[in-house]
C-alpha cells in the first residue's frame, strides 16, 4: 500500500480548510466518505489538495504554475503578463543559464539552452562528460516569461533554480537520469538523427506534470480511452483550459500539481531531490528581494504546478524557516551556449508522444488566431535596449493590476459539464484532403474514397471516446487504418505523414552572433567556399586546388573538421596522407544541420588548431594511451597541423608508453604506425628526428625482451608475434647502425618454444631467416607434416603461420606457394575436402591482409596459359639432374695460389690460429709429372734431341 502525504499539521495549515475554499472542500470530504468509507485516504488527499490551492493563491508572491510546452500555460502567461506587467520574473530555471538568454534574440526556435563540461572535478571520473539542456519553443509558458522580461525596459529577469553543477551534485549517474521512460502506447521517435539532437544530455524542463504513481497513470489512460499520457493531457487539460479565465487556470493547475504530488509514494527517487530544489527557488527568491527592495507585489514567480502546491518549510515569503544551506560548486568547469532543437528531440528526451509537440504548436497558433492575442517575441530586443539606454528603461511601468482577491473557481469547473465543441468541418476536411495528398507523394495507393473515409472515421472515432469533436489524435488514428492498410511503400509511415501535415519537426537553428568563437571562425574561414553553410540541407564543396590555389587553407580546415566531427564533412574525392596532396577534391558538408556538434566543439577552444591540438596532447596522456596511439597522434600532428614540434612531443610520449607496455596487444598498429613515420621522415630533408632512432632502438630491445613470452603466452596471437617479428627483421638494418646487436635476435628466437601450429610456422620462418636453419630443413619439416595423419587437420594453422610470417620475411612468399601446391596435389579428396572451408576461414580471420602477397607470388609461379599447365612441371618436383646444377668452380688467383705455395709456414700458422686444420692440395690444373719435368729438365732434353735432332 502506498503511503500517502496528507494536509494538515505538517505545514501549519488545520485539516478543516477555512475560507472560499471550506465548502468545496467538504463536499469533497462527504464524496470520499460516501464513496471509500472512513477508513481510507481518500478523503484526507481530497481535502489536502483543496488545501494546497488555498495556500498557494493566498502567497504574497504571486505564484504561476505552468506545465512544460503547454500551449494552454502559454495563453495563460501571456494574458496575465500583458494585465499585471511584473517588474520583476522569477523563474525556476538553472541560474548559471542566465547569460544564454539574453542570446535568444539570434536564434530561430526551438533551441535549447546548454551547459557542458568535459573537465570535470568533484565528480566520477566515468560520469564525463557533463551535459545539461533546457529546451524552449514559442508555445511554453517560460518562454513568454523570457521575452517580456528581456523586450520590456525597466523588467528583471531573475533565474532561481539550482545551477548545473547542483543538477548532478543531487543527482544519482547520469545514465540514470538522462530520461523517463516512455508513456504507454509511445513509440519510438520517427526519426532518430532529430530525435538525437540533444545527445546524451541531462534534460531540464519547467513545470513536468505526469503522475509518479503507475497504476494512476494507467487508470486514467483506460479510462479516458487514449493512448498515452500527451494525449490525455491534451484532451482533458489543455482543451478545457485553453479558454479559461486566469484564475480559473491558477486553481485548476495547483490542483493538478497537488494532486500528483499528494499520490507519489513517500520513497520516490525524485521527491527528495524535488523538495530541494523548491528550497533552494525561495531561498534565491528571499535574497533577491532583500538585496533589490522589489516590491512583492510586482513580482511573479513562474514554477511548474508540481512545486506550485509545495509543503517545503521554506515556502512563502512569510515563513521564519531557516534558509536552505546551499552547498558550493565543485571545481568543475562548465561552458555554456545555444545548439539547436527539435520537436521530437524534445519528445524523445521527456518521453512525450511522438507528434505532441508539434501539435502542441500547432494547437497554440490555431488559439492565438481565434483569441487574436498578440505573444511576446524577442524579435524587436535590439530597438528595446537602444530604448533602455536612452531613458526609456527609467520611465514608469504602467500600472499594475491589483492584487487578486481569492474566490472559487474550482467549484465551478468541477461540477459544470465540458463546453460542447462544435465541429470544425472545414478544418478535419482540409486534414482528410491534405493527407492523402501527402500519401500519394509517398507512393500510398490512395485517393478521394479515403479521404471520405478518414473524416468519417475521425468523428466515429471520437464519438466511441466521448469527445465532442475529432482531434489530431483521433485523426491521425483514422489516417493510419485508411491508409497504411498492410504495409508501408515508402520510408515514411502515415503516423509521420500526420505529424509533418500537423506542423511538422520544427527544427530550431542558432545564429551567427550566438555562436560561440570557434564555430563563427569555421564560417568564416569556409566563406571562400561561396556556400550556405547554415542551411539544413547537405551542401556540396568542389575545390580544384590547382585551379584555385586561394582554397588550400578551406581544405586543410574541412581536413580538420573531418577528424573531429565525423561525418558532419564528408569527403566524396580526394585523400590526405603524409606526403600526399589532392588536386581536386569533393564535399558533402551538413554544418548547418549538425549545429550542435560544432557548438560543443566550440566549447573545448577558440580555434580548431587548439582543439585539435589539446585532444591529441590528451589521448597521449589519457590512463589508456599504448604506444600505438601515441603514433597515431604524431601522424595526426604532421598531417592536419603540419607541426614537427607537437610531433615530436608526442612521439617522445610514444617512446616512454612503449617502454611501459607489458603486453604486445598493439604491435600490429605499432608496425604500421612507425614504418608510415619513418618512410616519411626519410623524405625530408631533416632525416628522422631523435625520438624515432630512440623508437627504434627502444622497440628491438623491447621486442627481443618479450619475444619468448609471446611465443609462449596464449593470449597473444599470431598476428601479434608476426608483427614483433616484422619490426625486428624489417627494422633491423636502422637499428643495427643505431648500436643494436643482432645477438640480441637471435637469443630470443632461439629461447622461444611455442606450442600453438601457427606460432610454431612462424618460429621456422624467424629461424630460417637467421640462418638458424636451412631452405631444404624447412622443407622438410614440412613434407613431414602433410605426411602426418594426425597433423593434417592442424594444417591451416601451420599455413597461417607462415603467411603471417610474410610480413617479417616476405622472401618466404614462394614457399608458401610451393607448400599449399603441395597440400592439394598429395592430400586425398576425403581429407581435402572437409579440410578446405577451415583453411579459407583461418586464412580470411587471421591473414587476410597478407593473401594478396600470396596471390600475387602464385601468379609469377604457375604458367599464364591453360596450354601452359599441361608442360608446366613444379620447379620444386622437377628431376634432380636438372634442377641441381652444379655452379661452376670459382676462378683461382694463380699468382696468389703460387705465392702461398712457395711460403706455406705463414698461412699454415694463421690456420693454426683460428682452428682451422687440412692439407696443402696442388693448384687446379697443376700435373705432377709437368712439375718433375721443370725441375730436371736434362733428360728431357736429351731425349728430345735423340728423338728430334733438328729441335
Amino acid at each position: 500500500m502506498v503511503q500517502e502525504r496528507t494536509g494538515g499539521s505538517e505545514d501549519g495549515v488545520d485539516a478543516e480548510a477555512t475560507g472560499p475554499f471550506a465548502a468545496l472542500s467538504e463536499r469533497l470530504r462527504e464524496a470520499a466518505v460516501e464513496f471509500a468509507g472512513h477508513g481510507d485516504a481518500v478523503p484526507d488527499i481530497l481535502a489536502g489538495m483543496v488545501e494546497d490551492v488555498d495556500r498557494a493563491l493566498r502567497e504574497e508572491l504571486e505564484i504561476f504554475p505552468v506545465c512544460h510546452h503547454s500551449p494552454a500555460s502559454a495563453l495563460a502567461m501571456v494574458r496575465r503578463l500583458r494585465e499585471k506587467r511584473p517588474q520583476v520574473v522569477y523563474l525556476e530555471l538553472c541560474e548559471d543559464l542566465r547569460p544564454l538568454v539574453d542570446e535568444l534574440h539570434n536564434c530561430q526556435l526551438p533551441v535549447a539552452l546548454q551547459a557542458f563540461a568535459t573537465e570535470i572535478d568533484g565528480f566520477p571520473a566515468q560520469w564525463a562528460p557533463l551535459s545539461v539542456v533546457a529546451p524552449l519553443t514559442e508555445a511554453s509558458a517560460e518562454y513568454q516569461a523570457i521575452a517580456y522580461a528581456l523586450e520590456t525596459p525597466g523588467v528583471e529577469l531573475v533565474l532561481v533554480d539550482r545551477s548545473t553543477d547542483h543538477v548532478f551534485q543531487w543527482s544519482r549517474p547520469p545514465q540514470d537520469v538522462k530520461a523517463p521512460e516512455p508513456a504507454p502506447g509511445a513509440e519510438e521517435p520517427s526519426d532518430p538523427e532529430e530525435g538525437a539532437l540533444h545527445g546524451d544530455a541531462v534534460g531540464i524542463e519547467i513545470g513536468d506534470l505526469r503522475p509518479g504513481f503507475a497504476e494512476l497513470e494507467e487508470y486514467l489512460l483506460h479510462h479516458g480511452k487514449v493512448r498515452h499520457w500527451s494525449e490525455w493531457w491534451d484532451q482533458y487539460v489543455e482543451q478545457p483550459l485553453a479558454g479559461a479565465d486566469y484564475t480559473t487556470y491558477r486553481q485548476v493547475m495547483v490542483m493538478i500539481g497537488s494532486l500528483f504530488r499528494r499520490l507519489r509514494p513517500e520513497r520516490h527517487a525524485r521527491l527528495a531531490v524535488d523538495e530541494d530544489r523548491e528550497r533552494y527557488m525561495w531561498t534565491r527568491m528571499r535574497e533577491h528581494l532583500a538585496a533589490s527592495g522589489a516590491d512583492p507585489e510586482r513580482c511573479l514567480y513562474v514554477c511548474g504546478a508540481f512545486h506550485a502546491a509545495s509543503r517545503v518549510e521554506q515556502f512563502g515569503l512569510a515563513s521564519e524557516a531557516e534558509p536552505f544551506p546551499i552547498s558550493p560548486r565543485t571545481g568543475t568547469s562548465w561552458r555554456y551556449g545555444l545548439i539547436p532543437s527539435s520537436h521530437s528531440a524534445i519528445e524523445a528526451q521527456f518521453g512525450l508522444a511522438p507528434g505532441a509537440v508539434s501539435i502542441a504548436a500547432a494547437s497554440w497558433r490555431r488559439t492565438l488566431g481565434r483569441s487574436r492575442l498578440k505573444p511576446f517575441r524577442l524579435d524587436g530586443r535590439k530597438t528595446a535596449k537602444k530604448r533602455a539606454a536612452k531613458g526609456a528603461g527609467a520611465a514608469k511601468a504602467a500600472p499594475a493590476a491589483g492584487r487578486e482577491s481569492v474566490t472559487d473557481r474550482l467549484s465551478g469547473f468541477l461540477q459544470s459539464a465540458p463546453e460542447p465543441h462544435v465541429l470544425d468541418e472545414d478544418e478535419l476536411l482540409g486534414w482528410c484532403v491534405d493527407i492523402v495528398r501527402l500519401a500519394r507523394r509517398n507512393r500510398y495507393l490512395a485517393s478521394t474514397a479515403d479521404a471520405i473515409a478518414i473524416f468519417e472515421t475521425s468523428i466515429l472515432l471520437a464519438g466511441m471516446r466521448g469527445r465532442a469533436r475529432p482531434t489530431p489524435y483521433d485523426f491521425e488514428d483514422a489516417a493510419v487504418t485508411c491508409i497504411e492498410k498492410d504495409r508501408v511503400p515508402g520510408r515514411r509511415d502515415v503516423r509521420r505523414l500526420c505529424e509533418i501535415l500537423l506542423g511538422g519537426d520544427r527544427v530550431g537553428s542558432v545564429g551567427y552572433d550566438a555562436l560561440p568563437p570557434l564555430a563563427r571562425d569555421v564560417l568564416d574561414r569556409l566563406a571562400p567556399l561561396g556556400l550556405n553553410l547554415t542551411a539544413r540541407t547537405q551542401q556540396r564543396a568542389l575545390l580544384d586546388l590547382r585551379q584555385n590555389p586561394e582554397l588550400a587553407p578551406c581544405s586543410d580546415l574541412l581536413w580538420m573538421l573531418r577528424r573531429l566531427l565525423g561525418d558532419v564533412v564528408r569527403p566524396i574525392m580526394g585523400a590526405r596522407a603524409l606526403g600526399e596532396r589532392s588536386i581536386q577534391e569533393s564535399w558533402d558538408l551538413t554544418l548547418g544541420r549538425d549545429q550542435r556538434a560544432l557548438v560543443q566543439l566550440g566549447y573545448e577552444g577558440v580555434t580548431i588548431e587548439q582543439v585539435l591540438e589539446r585532444r591529441l596532447r590528451d589521448a597521449v596522456r589519457a590512463p589508456d594511451a599504448t604506444a600505438a596511439t601515441a603514433l597515431d597522434a604524431v601522424e595526426e600532428a604532421l598531417l592536419y597541423l603540419d607541426s614537427p614540434r607537437l610531433g615530436n612531443d608526442l612521439g617522445t610520449r610514444a617512446v616512454e608508453l612503449l617502454a611501459a607496455e607489458r603486453t604486445v596487444d598493439g604491435a600490429p598498429r605499432v608496425l604500421r604506425g612507425i614504418r608510415r613515420l619513418l618512410t616519411h621522415y626519410r623524405a625530408t630533408d631533416e632525416g628522422p628526428p631523435p625520438w624515432a632512432e630512440a623508437f627504434v632502438t627502444g622497440g628491438y630491445a623491447h621486442y627481443c625482451t618479450l619475444l619468448p613470452t609471446a611465443f609462449a603466452d596464449d593470449e597473444a596471437g599470431p598476428r601479434q608475434v608476426g608483427a614483433m617479428l616484422g619490426f625486428l627483421f624489417g627494422m633491423e638494418s636502422f637499428a643495427l647502425s643505431l648500436g643494436c646487436e643482432r645477438t640480441q635476435l637471435e637469443l630470443a628466437v632461439r629461447q622461444s618454444h611455442p606450442s600453438a601450429p601457427d606460432k610454431v610456422a612462424l618460429l621456422w620462418a624467424a629461424m630460417a631467416r637467421l640462418d638458424l636453419i636451412s631452405t631444404a630443413e624447412l622443407r622438410a619439416r614440412c613434407d613431414e607434416l602433410l605426411a602426418n595423419p594426425l597433423v593434417v587437420p592442424a594444417f591451416p594453422r601451420y599455413l597461417s603461420g607462415f603467411i603471417q610470417a610474410l610480413e617479417a620475411v616476405p622472401t618466404l612468399a614462394p614457399f608458401v606457394v610451393e607448400l599449399l601446391s603441395k597440400a592439394f596435389a598429395r592430400l586425398p579428396d576425403a581429407t581435402l575436402l572437409p579440410w578446405l572451408p577451415q583453411l579459407i576461414s583461418t586464412l580470411r580471420k587471421e591473414a587476410g591482409e597478407l593473401v594478396p602477397v600470396l596471390v600475387r607470388e602464385a601468379g609469377r609461379t604457375f604458367p599464364g596459359t591453360l596450354a601452359g599447365v599441361d608442360a608446366w612441371i613444379p620447379p620444386w618436383d622437377a628431376p634432380a639432374a636438372e634442377s641441381a646444377v652444379e655452379a661452376p668452380a670459382a676462378p683461382v688467383n694463380r699468382a696468389v695460389a703460387e705465392l702461398l705455395a712457395a711460403h706455406p709456414e705463414s698461412c699454415s700458422s694463421v690456420a693454426a690460429l683460428v682452428g682451422a686444420s687440412g692439407e696443402w692440395q696442388p693448384l687446379p690444373g697443376a700435373d705432377p709429372a709437368g712439375e718433375l719435368l721443370a725441375r730436371h729438365p736434362e733428360p728431357a732434353r736429351a731425349v728430345a734431341a735423340l728423338l728430334a735432332p733438328a729441335v
